[in-house]
């Protein structure tokens, strides 16, 4: 589930215009060091996503935010990668999609078996937040630490859960090659997700091109 950047929602500190995202210094941080940057990663999730204004609303957000987080540091395997120049810029994390099914709970229909064998042996890797300060640039930094964040993984699918409603961020992912296989109910919320996967190498991409011809049809809008 990613955040869609907010360009007009106050920055601090605000990126330099000139920056250039291949040059910001990228660094992996595990689950002991999340704990010491939860109040940072906060305001950067505060300072990227959509929101109403209104302090009562952030605080609910930043709230549940923090929430999620932690439910995403105790899952096996958990990675983040960070971004950082004189502060937090940017950061991605997830962990890897296990056997058990959770990931893909509330799928609408049934999963495409290629994706379930590729579950089944562990070759999976869900990217739950991509979160990157507004600047003219943010595309091209969030889709450097997705792509960290995947490698660092070896993993040969990623996956990724993004709202239907968020239009900007799913052309973002489908310009970086994502494709959509349906959709998905959290029983948490009310929110309808379209479900995104990334085939990485030759083969993946092989065992997946059946799902790539009919990818763009399943698009919103």
């Amino acid at each position: 589930m990613t955040a869609r950047p907010r360009p007009e929602q106050p920055q601090k500190p605000a990126l330099d215009e000139s920056f250039t995202p291949g040059a910001v210094p990228l660094r992996r941080v595990n689950r002991w060091l999340v704990e010491d940057l939860r109040q940072d990663l906060a305001d950067l999730y505060v300072e990227s996503c959509e929101t109403e204004p209104g302090e009562d609303y952030r605080s609910h957000s930043r709230e549940d935010f923090l929430n999620r987080l932690t439910g995403d540091v105790r899952r096996p395997g958990f990675a983040m990668v960070i971004a950082e120049t004189d502060g937090l810029v940017g950061c991605a994390f997830g962990f890897p999609v296990r056997s058990d099914g959770f990931w893909w709970l509330g799928f609408d229909g049934e999963l495409p078996r290629s994706i379930e064998q590729l579950t089944e042996s562990d070759r999976v890797f869900a990217i739950t937040n991509i979160l990157v300060r507004p600047h003219p640039q943010e595309y091209d930094l969030a889709r450097r630490l997705q792509e960290r964040l995947l490698s660092d993984h070896q993993a040969s699918l990623g996956t990724t859960l993004v709202d239907q409603a968020d239009r900007p961020a799913l052309a973002a992912f489908r310009a970086w090659g994502w494709q959509d296989i349906g959709e998905a109910w959290r029983p948490t919320g009310a929110t309808m997700f379209r479900v995104l996967v990334l085939p990485l190498g030759e083969r993946t991409v092989a065992r997946l091109e059946g799902l790539a011809q009919h990818a763009w049809t399943r698009w919103p809008g």
